[in-house]
């Protein structure tokens, strides 16, 4: 048994996925609870796809893929935040003109590569088995940035997350706050860059906040359990991959979406079977 848990980490290279799977299943799940709590689902996923420009310059220019991503990701959050913060479209309107035009701006610069579908297939759907040393330093750097961004900003973000209204009258700087989060959720998605994928970022997102919050409604509480879930998924997703032969971040998503599954059936109070065994009694 002793040999079956250890065997696939006396490789450096399964130690170095370890590592950035475990810090993108954390930070995706801590960011994860403002989205989700929000009802912001469509801006991760939009964000997810409009960082492809900023990879394919990068590869254009010979440079690091994860600071194009970055460069993207920022320039990206920014523009939907200010421009939906005018007043004059609103900001699902902001999302979708610049996730349009971000993945077509994409499109058209892999279009001019040759050899763009070996290369950047790895940023659709990740490749956590080829995280390198830097790659991991720059995901752990990025990781904790994002996390001590949550925790400074906690309790403004938890009071605009629930009632942004009563943020406003308290002078709180609710368009600074919300351009923020976008930054935060940008930076979020280019440390899943190399682990899940551009595809399945939204997924590692969305999926352990949301089993979470079918597990308890405090944010506190929430936020620790979501990091749970997203670390457990990480860690038996690589397992499974190892030993089984599969796509890591796609492995890790169906994980964490089988714990989804668990808990929107078993779940106290709100689980369906349970509340179907609370009528019958």
């Amino acid at each position: 048994m002793i040999d079956w848990l250890t065997e696939p980490f006396v490789y450096g290279f399964m130690q170095r996925a370890l590592g950035a799977a475990v810090l993108v299943g954390v930070v995706c799940a801590v960011v994860g609870c403002y989205i989700v709590l929000k009802s912001m689902a469509f801006l991760g996923d939009a964000l997810a796809h409009a960082i492809l420009p900023g990879v394919a310059a990068a590869y254009l220019l010979g440079v690091n893929l994860l600071a194009g991503a970055l460069v993207a990701g920022v320039l990206v959050a920014l523009g939907i935040s200010l421009l939906s913060k005018t007043g004059s479209v609103r900001e699902d309107t902001a999302i979708g003109i610049f996730f349009a035009a971000a993945l077509a701006l994409g499109v058209v610069l892999i279009s001019t590569m040759r050899s763009y579908a070996a290369d950047l297939t790895h940023v659709l759907f990740g490749n956590v088995l080829a995280v390198s040393s830097t790659d991991l330093w720059i995901t752990g750097g990025l990781a904790a940035a994002v996390l001590l961004a949550v925790l400074l900003l906690y309790k403004r973000l938890l009071v605009v997350s629930f009632d942004p209204v009563f943020a406003d009258t308290l002078g709180l700087g609710v368009g600074w706050l919300r351009a923020g989060l976008f930054l935060m959720l940008a930076v979020t998605i280019v440390v899943s860059l190399s682990t899940v994928g551009v595809a399945l970022v939204a997924a590692m997102l969305v999926t352990p906040p949301a089993t979470a919050y079918l597990l308890t409604r405090r944010l506190p509480v929430m936020m620790v359990v979501s990091a749970l879930i997203g670390a457990v998924s990480a860690v038996a997703g690589l397992y499974l991959s190892y030993y089984f032969d599969l796509s890591s971040g796609g492995t890790i998503v169906l994980v964490a979406t089988g714990f989804f599954i668990l808990a929107f059936l078993l779940a106290p109070q709100r689980g369906l079977l349970w509340r179907k065994w609370r009528h019958a009694k």
